[in-house]
């Protein structure tokens, strides 16, 4: 197991420095890999274009969980055709899932686009896409990294680059579940982890740096083993490492109490997506007793039927869902559940989507991410019919969002009049709508159970000087999928003045970290 940082860069000439643009669809994940490729080239010498006319590198870092991201990958690409015809030097690059998925095939599809990395060989980007522009020729590089896993490790203060409020830290990458729906396992390999005290130490430093929240990401977040201790377990009798005789256990608890003890400034601590097989009662206990992490977790179902989760080969029963996120409910006063679901997976009755129904009603979801049935390349699932008709998957995918947005509307209201904690990211975008940017008149941030909320700053005062910190906020009124809340009077007015002159936007901007969200689609 090894971590792999920028090194050196690289000095080819004395022409100015090259410029990249990286442009990320899909999940939490890919961000994640998006930053990391992005401080790979600033340390190797290249810097942040601001478009694609100015760009002498151009990645698209892409998703294939579902195929509207690929829909919309192939669009961009072609949109790209009549720039690189006039700039033949340009390198355009796809790397992340659909560049694993297809490889080589990519190059004979798309002749304009040069270069093809899979999610194991970001590291190689800065040097590959050198060799290009020196004149070398298209290349696909969609290597696992199998027998010695690398991980890409943050490089929060390399020059140029802001360190968000919310930070990223991979904590394994691939796959074993074998979901039938799901193209993961292809497209990220088997499951690989790294090393506790690598990712304790990159969550430390991050937090050095200006991070106040760490988000752990993880295909199966939770199922997080030691490295050696997932290496000393049999294979299955196929010997496949992808399928090792693992059971329900997990050590990702420990991995959690480890983080809040030995990073002691971190103020929120949030993971994503585990599998609802690997809640085992430690991380129960760990949400009892660690007042750093978030009260809300993100926990796929895909459905509510014993007969679909059979079917999605889910690996787990309706009645141990409910079981699992019950106690996670229980294990802290107010915390709350979001999840995925898949409708219209073949063979899905009326009764099995009324299964599904009764479930987000249960269980009590505050959000929801739902999805259309759509086959993907090299799953179990393309061997069963699709056979519930587009205008079905449509109907039933609005049912579900009306049943969690009625569930989601009574909580909002249901907090009015209590106090948040807030951790404040930066300005709402109504700032910009209604031309209120040089003040930052309303900033927004993130309740310890993720909910949105949108704070009011005094008229003269700069609410860029709340990005970071976390305060108590009184809820003052609910809005469609937000809440609206209120400083307390002292705190408001420590504020400091508003800035006045033109560039406070771009001032504003300087001194508010980066933020960057993305819900993960599927687990």
């Amino acid at each position: 197991m090894s971590e792999v940082g920028p090194s050196a860069p690289l000095s080819l000439s004395s022409q100015p420095a090259p410029k990249f643009l990286v442009e990320t669809f899909g999940c939490q994940m890919n961000v994640h890999d998006s930053s990391r490729m992005e401080e790979a080239l600033v340390a190797h010498g290249w810097v942040a274009a601001t478009g694609h006319e100015d760009a002498d590198l151009i990645v698209f870092n892409t998703c294939s969980v579902r195929e509207k991201a690929e829909q919309k990958l192939r669009s961009e690409i072609g949109r790209l055709k009549p720039l690189k015809a006039q700039r033949p030097d340009l390198v355009i690059a796809i790397a992340g899932c659909v560049a694993q998925q297809e490889g080589d095939a990519l190059l004979a599809r798309l002749p304009h686009v040069d270069l093809i990395v899979g999610p194991d060989n970001l590291g190689e980007l800065p040097m590959l896409a050198e060799t290009i522009r020196l004149g070398g020729p298209p290349v696909a590089r969609t290597v696992f990294d199998l027998d010695a896993p690398a991980f890409l490790h943050a490089a929060p203060k390399l020059p140029g680059r802001t360190t968000p409020v919310s930070a990223f830290v991979t904590t394994m990458k691939g796959c074993d579940e074998r979901c039938s729906f799901c193209i993961v396992p292809y497209t990220r390999g088997p499951e690989r982890y790294r090393p506790l005290r690598e990712i304790v130490d990159e969550c430390a430093r991050l937090v050095d740096a200006g991070a106040r929240e760490i988000m752990l990401l993880g295909q199966t977040v939770n199922s997080w083993l030691p490295p050696e201790d997932y290496a000393a377990l049999p294979a299955a009798g196929d010997g496949s490492p992808a399928q090792r005789l693992r059971g329900d256990d997990s050590a990702f608890a420990t991995l959690l109490r480890a983080i809040a003890r030995e990073v002691p400034a971190l103020r929120r601590l949030r993971y994503a997506s585990p599998h609802p097989r690997h809640v085992t009662p430690d991380l129960v206990a760990a949400h009892a007793d660690l007042d750093v992490l978030a009260r809300h977790v993100h926990l796929p179902v895909q459905s509510g039927s014993d007969r679909m989760l059979k079917r999605m080969i889910r690996r787990y029963r309706r009645e141990e869902y409910v079981a699992r996120a019950a106690a996670l409910k229980a294990s802290r006063p107010g915390l709350t559940l979001s999840t995925d679901v898949i409708v219209g997976f073949p063979g899905e009755t009326d009764d099995d989507f009324e299964q599904t129904l009764s479930l987000v009603r249960e269980v009590g979801f505050i959000a929801l991410f739902g999805f259309k049935f759509s086959p993907r390349p090299y799953t179990p699932a393309l061997k069963l019919a699709d056979d519930v008709p587009e205008p079905l998957k449509a109907e039933r995918l609005a049912r579900l969002f009306e049943e969690v947005e009625r569930q989601q509307l009574a909580h909002l209201a249901s907090l009015v009049g209590s106090e948040v904690d807030v951790l404040f990211e930066g300005p709402s975008s109504p700032n910009e709508k209604e031309g209120r940017v040089t003040s930052f008149a309303k900033m927004m941030g993130r309740s310890e159970r993720n909910e949105i909320v949108h704070v009011d700053v005094p008229a003269g005062r700069d609410g860029a000087a709340l990005v970071g910190q976390l305060l108590r906020v009184r809820v003052a009124r609910a809005n469609a999928h937000s809440l609206g809340g209120e400083l307390d009077a002292a705190t408001a007015l420590a504020l400091p003045p508003a800035p006045s002159a033109p560039s406070a936007h771009a001032a504003a901007a300087e001194r508010a970290p980066e933020v960057r969200r993305l819900q993960v689609l599927g687990g």
